[in-house]
C-alpha cells in the first residue's frame, strides 16, 4: 500500500507539474478579484480530482466504450489548449473581458472546468497516468484506496500553490502581468503541440 502510494504520488505530481501550471492559471485570472481566483482555483481543483477519480474507476471501460483511444484524448485536449494559447498571446482574452465587461457590470470569465480542471489538471497524461496505476493494483483495494489519497495530496499541493501564485501575479503589476501573460501563452502553445505530436506520433507507431 505504501508503494502505491509513492509510485502514485510521483507519477501524478509530475505529469501534473502543479508547479509548471500554477503561473499560467494566474495568467489566465489575471484583472479578477481574490475571491474569482480562489473560486476558480477551489472549483477546477475539485472538477479536475472528480474527473481523475472517474477515469481511475471506470476510465478504460467507458473510453472502450465510445471507441476513443488515449491517443485521440491527447490530439482533443492539445487543439484545445492551442486555441487558448492564441487567445494569451494576442490579448484576444483580455478584449473579450473588456467588451463583456461593458455589457454586465461585473464580469469574470468562468475558467475552472476548461481549461483548468480539463486539460490543465485532469489532461491525456493525468488519465492515462491514474488509469495505468489502478490497473497495476486490480483487485487490491487497500493499493487502489492508497493511489486515490495520492491523488487527493497532489490536488491538495496544486490547490495551495495556485493560491500563491494569484498573489505573485498581483504583486508584479499589470505592466509585467502582460509580458508573462504573453510568455505563457507560447509556453501553453508549446505544451498544446506535444499534446498533438504525442497523440499523432503513438497513433502512427501503433
Amino acid at each position: 500500500m505504501y508503494e502505491a502510494f509513492i509510485a502514485a504520488f510521483i507519477g501524478l505530481f509530475v505529469i501534473v507539474d502543479p508547479i509548471g501550471i500554477a503561473p499560467v492559471f494566474a495568467g489566465l485570472t489575471q484583472g479578477a478579484d481574490t475571491s474569482h481566483k480562489r473560486t476558480m482555483a477551489v472549483k477546477g481543483t475539485i472538477v479536475g480530482t472528480l474527473i481523475l477519480v472517474f477515469f481511475a474507476l471506470v476510465g478504460k471501460p467507458f473510453l472502450n466504450a465510445l471507441g476513443i483511444s488515449m491517443d485521440g484524448l491527447r490530439v482533443a485536449g492539445g487543439l484545445m489548449l492551442l486555441i487558448i494559447a492564441l487567445e494569451m498571446v494576442f490579448e484576444k482574452r483580455t478584449e473579450r473581458k473588456q467588451e463583456s465587461a461593458e455589457k454586465f457590470d461585473e464580469y469574470f470569465e468562468d475558467i475552472s472546468v476548461f481549461p483548468v480542471a480539463i486539460p490543465l489538471l485532469a489532461g491525456p497524461g493525468a488519465i492515462a497516468t491514474i488509469m495505468l496505476t489502478m490497473s497495476n493494483y486490480e483487485g487490491d483495494l487497500e493499493a487502489q484506496g492508497a493511489i486515490l489519497a495520492a491523488l487527493a495530496v497532489v490536488m491538495l499541493i496544486t490547490l495551495v500553490i495556485f493560491f500563491a501564485a494569484s498573489k505573485v501575479m498581483d504583486w508584479l503589476g499589470p505592466t509585467v502581468n502582460a509580458v508573462l501573460t504573453r510568455l505563457l501563452g507560447v509556453i501553453l502553445a508549446a505544451l498544446s503541440c506535444q499534446f498533438i505530436l504525442d497523440g499523432i506520433k503513438n497513433t502512427f507507431i501503433a
